[in-house]
Formats: C-alpha cells, sequence, structure tokens
C-alpha cells in the first residue's frame, strides 16, 4: 500500500485524537496532534486527522461542510449515526465526528468538576467512527495514528471487528502515551456497548480491577507504542512512573519507543513573535530587556530592572507539583529578593492560594488565574527564570519554548524535561537551566534560591546561558523522522500479527 518516493517510502496516514489545535485543546496532546500531522504533510506523506465536533468548535469560523450524508457506525448496542463534516488545516483534510447527544455539550471530558459518566461510550463511538469513516471515504490507511485513552480502542478494534476486513488487511496501529496516569478506566457494563467481546475482558488486555482499561488494551493491541520522550518511555517501564501497567509496558518494551516532541517555532519564537513587547534573537538579545519592562507592567510588578522574575505557566494539578511550590512559597519571598509572575488554573485551592498572592504581596507577585495565549507569550519573553516543579513530565513544551526566549527553566530531571534542559555547571557557566532530582517543597526552595542566586552573583554566566538556551533547537521535522522509522517498524509487526 504504501508507495516509494526514492528510498522513502510515503504513507498513508490517520491521525485520530480528541484535539488538536488551533481547533480544540486542553493540553500538550492539542499541540502534537495540530503539529504533527503539519510535518508528515510537508514530508510528502498523505495525511488525515479526524476529531469530535464539540459544540466549541464553531462550524462557520473554520468552514466546516458536510460530506458524506449521515454515516452509520457499529457499536456493540447497534448501529448509531452521525454526520460528517470536513475542514482543512496546513493543507491537510480534517474530518469532524458530529454527534450532538455525545458533543454537543460545554467541556470535552467532564463539566469542570466531574468526568462525564458516559465518556466510554462517547469515546468508544468516536473510536468506531474513525474506522468506518476511512472505509466510506475509501481511504484506506498504512496507518492509524491514535493518542491517549480517548482514542485508544482504534487499535484494538482494528484487530477484533475489524480483524477478517480486507479494508484493513494491512492497516497497521500506532499508539501514542501522552500521560500514562490517565488511562481511561471505567465501569464495566460499558464494556457491551464497546463491543470488545468477553474473551478480550480479561487482566492482560481490557479487565482492569473488575472496571475497564482502554490504554491497557491499546498497549495490548498497538502494532508499536510511543511516548514522548526517550526518558519518560525509560520511566514508564517501571513504577511508580507507569502508574501500574508497567508489567504490560514490559511485554511491550520492544515495541516501545520515546520520541521528544518538538516545538512549533511559527509561534514560539522571539525573532518573529508579533505578540511580544520587542523582538531579539541570539545575537542581539537587548529586547528582553523592553520585554521584562512589559511584564512587569502587565503583572502590576514593581518596575525594577535588576530584579530576577521567575515565570510560571501551568494548569495546577498535583502532576505539575505546585503545592510543593505553595509550601515555600512564603518563605521564598521572605529571603530572596525575586518577583514572580503567575498564569494558571485548576485545583480551585492552587487557584485561590496563587490568585491570592498579589494582595499580600504587591509589586512583588502578579497572577492571572485562566488561560490567556497574549499573556503567556509575554510571561515567556520577559521573565528570567522558567519554574516547572512537576513530580513528573513526559514531555513538557514550556521549557523548551522558554529555552528559545532565554528564559533559563528551573525544573525537577524528570521525563523531557531532563531530555532537554542541560544542568547549569556553576564552575564553567555551561547549561541552560537548573535541574533538581527529588519532589519535595526544600528542593523547589533550594533550586529557586540558587538561581536567584546566579542571577546576582553570576551574571555572567546568566549571559552565557541565556545564548546557548536561545541556539537550542527541538525540532517537529527531527520528531517526524523519528515518527517515520516507527510507522515502518509497525507495518512489520503489523504482518507478524496472527
Amino acid at each position: 500500500m504504501a508507495k516509494k518516493n526514492g528510498n522513502n517510502k510515503k504513507y498513508k496516514i490517520l491521525f485520530a485524537a480528541s484535539e488538536a489545535v488551533p481547533f480544540i485543546k486542553t493540553g500538550g496532546l492539542g499541540d502534537v496532534c495540530g503539529a504533527l500531522p503539519k510535518i508528515l504533510k510537508k514530508m510528502g506523506h498523505d495525511v488525515r486527522l479526524v476529531l469530535p465536533r464539540y459544540w466549541s468548535i464553531n462550524k462557520e469560523k473554520y468552514g466546516l461542510k458536510p460530506i458524506l450524508g449521515p454515516m452509520g457506525v457499529p457499536t456493540g448496542n447497534g448501529v448509531m449515526w452521525c454526520q460528517i463534516l470536513e475542514g482543512r488545516s496546513d493543507g491537510f483534510p480534517v474530518y469532524f465526528i458530529e454527534h450532538e447527544s455525545y458533543f454537543g455539550r460545554a467541556g470535552l471530558y467532564d463539566d469542570g468538576n466531574w468526568e462525564f459518566g458516559d465518556n466510554p461510550e462517547r469515546f468508544g463511538f468516536f473510536s468506531r467512527a474513525c474506522l468506518q469513516l476511512c472505509q466510506d471515504l475509501k481511504f484506506q490507511p498504512d496507518i492509524i495514528h491514535c493518542h491517549d485513552w480517548q482514542t485508544a480502542l482504534v487499535a484494538p478494534y482494528l484487530k477484533i471487528w475489524e480483524r477478517r476486513n480486507p479494508f484493513f488487511a494491512e492497516t497497521a496501529s500506532v499508539f501514542s502515551i501522552h500521560n500514562i496516569a490517565y488511562q481511561g478506566t471505567f465501569r464495566a457494563d460499558a464494556y457491551g456497548f464497546l463491543g470488545l467481546g468477553r474473551d478480550n475482558f480479561t487482566d492482560a488486555k481490557f479487565e482492569n480491577f473488575g472496571g475497564i482499561n482502554f490504554m491497557k488494551g491499546a498497549i495490548y493491541y498497538a502494532d508499536a507504542i510511543t511516548t514522548v520522550s526517550p526518558t519518560y518511555a525509560r520511566e514508564i517501564l517501571g513504577e511508580p512512573g507507569a502508574n501500574g501497567l508497567s508489567i504490560y509496558i514490559q511485554r511491550r518494551k520492544d515495541d516501545l519507543y520515546g520520541i521528544l516532541n518538538g516545538a512549533d517555532y511559527d509561534h514560539w519564537d522571539p525573532e518573529i513573535d508579533p505578540l511580544i513587547a520587542k523582538n531579539y534573537s541570539p545575537q542581539d538579545i537587548s529586547g528582553k530587556k523592553a520585554c521584562k519592562a512589559a511584564l512587569q507592567k502587565e503583572f502590576l510588578l514593581d518596575p525594577k530592572e535588576n530584579v530576577p522574575i521567575v515565570g510560571i505557566i501551568s494548569r495546577f494539578a498535583e502532576q505539575k507539583g505546585f503545592q510543593h511550590l505553595a509550601i515555600v512559597m512564603h518563605r521564598i519571598l521572605r529571603d530572596m529578593a525575586v518577583q514572580f509572575a503567575i498564569l494558571g488554573s485548576g485545583d480551585k485551592s492552587q487557584e485561590d492560594f496563587f490568585g491570592g498572592l498579589p494582595a499580600l504581596y504587591p509589586g512583588r507577585v502578579g497572577a492571572w488565574i485562566g488561560h490567556h495565549n497574549q499573556k503567556a507569550h509575554t510571561i515567556e519573553a520577559g521573565a528570567d527564570f522558567f519554574l516547572m516543579p512537576s513530580l513528573y513530565e513526559p514531555c513538557g513544551l514550556n521549557q523548551i519554548y522558554s529555552l528559545k526566549y532565554g528564559t533559563l527553566p528551573i525544573a525537577r530531571a524528570t521525563g523531557g524535561l531532563k531530555d532537554t534542559i542541560i544542568q547549569y555547571e556553576e564552575k564553567t557557566g555551561f547549561g541552560t537551566g537548573f535541574l533538581y532530582d527529588q519532589g519535595t517543597p526544600s528542593a523547589v526552595y533550594d533550586t529557586v534560591g540558587w538561581a536567584v542566586s546566579t542571577y546576582y552573583d553570576r551574571p555572567h554566566h546568566m549571559e552565557l546561558m541565556r545564548r546557548r538556551a536561545m541556539i537550542q533547537h527541538f525540532s517537529w521535522l527531527d520528531s517526524a523522522q523519528q515518527y517515520e522509522e516507527v510507522y515502518r517498524k509497525a507495518i512489520l509487526r503489523r504482518q507478524t500479527w496472527q
């Protein structure tokens, strides 16, 4: 099926995802599924993307048009019907599965407080619809690349429902784990709707403490498994990194690949960024001074040129480790001459804590609770440091953006943070950031202190590190070339499946 172009095979690839920029995003998954198809398309592959048509995706804004007419989707409870819409993104087709009762609601996976109770049916249906769409479009993919628990069932469906379907006889599946903490675990009574067969409801496949685990099934059935950094791939082979799935991943370790996410430098580059006060480059970083002043004005910080600013842009979730910062934040502000610019949302107690700091420390802490793209760019360009105290971080993108902006990361040495940040050497000034090993409040305090002391006591090291950070390059092209090799191996693995 794959056509040869010189020495490189060009594949037909379907991306099945629950979010992708520019249409819908809650985290890094959306960035990856928006950027990687674009690069693969430029490399000559025939790439298509399929998403749910959530209520928040405006048809008129993105020029979505109905195609095919109503499409019947077989499920364990019979045929269900949906509408298919088509749009485009960076030159490749994007298909939207429209089913009002499943996706015509506010929120993607939850209502802001509780996960939707019908998520197994919603995303089981969506996974089935992705396969039906291929057949109705007569698009016969070499690879279906599915992502996280929301589309994890695509890989099992290929091997179970479509086992004897000649249309998919040569189609291989690649399953990408973006965050193994979210596995798609649900009640057992949804299993009949999914139609996966009682013989598959076993510990090795879908059964999980009496319930269902979507990700476990994908780990068993996918032809290749990827995750978003080499270090994270090693971490999920054991516990606690794998969140209980290490023995299942170990069985597939020969088919597991860690590929570091790239950065979309079309949107995150201080030389061309239209959202910052002044552009700058590794050759001339003088514009960062104007960006710092703009950040202080935006976040109501004292306009002091020679005080370091620590930037934060994050979800407030246990994984991100800001509960550790909260424990030592008052000590940091008592002991260190430093300012903070904070942008984030999530856990309500953390929103209250960080959102209340400006009233306690006016001119020293600025905070915006929520997401705001322009403010995010302002922080990346204007801050001196960027804090990521993650307990685990599969890849992380903000530290990659920070490096490009000469904003030195302060981070725990885990997952993709360890793969992208070079530890500072105090004797030589070598490095691009400040890493620590132990996920504890004291480690956060000590490492922030180390960075702040470097700012004041070794400014020549700061200059060296900034320039070195800005020339680091994490290209999606490099990542896409690695995915090409995974696709080739997945197709070979598919041929051996019995």
